[in-house]
């Protein structure tokens, strides 16, 4: 596990977003503009074409120091040669997936509540996915919205680094300045923009305002 991971600005890819671009090109023009962590998220498609997007990614970042997760399929990640990975609340359990991850990979898991966040196994995360702060399209099954008092409550009830994820874009970053969070993630701002690059790097000066 690594505590020297940079969360500030975190993308969340999303393949219908990015579009005929394709999400390797977006990835590697987010990273130019200042994206920090990249987690490949791919719902669609069968396991190879979820392993091929992972080694493209992979590739894509090599040299830059920028990690790569993968949404949770630990055996996609392994396989992938990514940094390691993230889990949802239904998926598999935190502490078996780092036993198959091993002690150097990254391994993240979403929280919604102070609840979620003790029910965490202790000593097998390196952070935590807070959210969501705003309602958004991107996930339709997600919990309710927390806002900023809420991600404010849960990053005060964990020693580990959060990331705030879920309606965030430049216009709702500075109410998050205060909270106590690491980094913020977005997936739309940047995958969808018609600009990556410079989407990343406004979003990325905005958070570093704070």
């Amino acid at each position: 596990m690594s505590s020297a991971v940079d969360y500030r600005l975190y993308l969340v890819t999303d393949t219908g977003q990015c579009g005929d671009r394709g999400v390797v090109t977006t990835v590697r023009a987010a990273v130019a503009g200042g994206v920090t962590v990249v987690q490949v998220r791919a719902k669609d498609g069968g396991d190879r074409d979820r392993l091929a997007l992972v080694r493209a990614v992979v590739d894509a970042c090599a040299g830059t120091g920028v990690p790569v997760l993968v949404n949770d399929a630990v055996d996609v990640a392994l396989l992938g040669g990514a940094d390691g990975v993230h889990l949802g609340q239904s998926d598999l359990p935190a502490d078996e997936v780092r036993t198959l991850l091993g002690p150097d990979r990254l391994l993240g898991l979403s929280v919604s509540t102070v609840a979620e966040i003790g029910a965490a196994p202790t000593g097998v995360l390196d952070y935590l996915g807070v959210g969501p702060v705003h309602a958004t399209p991107t996930k339709t099954d997600a919990a309710a919205p927390l806002g900023a008092d809420g991600v404010a409550a849960l990053a005060a009830a964990t020693d580990l680094p959060c990331v705030a994820i879920g309606g965030i874009h430049l216009d709702t970053i500075d109410p998050l300045r205060d909270t106590g969070i690491a980094g913020i993630c977005v997936v739309s701002d940047i995958c969808a923009a018609p600009d990556p690059e410079a989407a990343a790097r406004a979003l990325r000066t905005r958070w570093d305002r704070s």
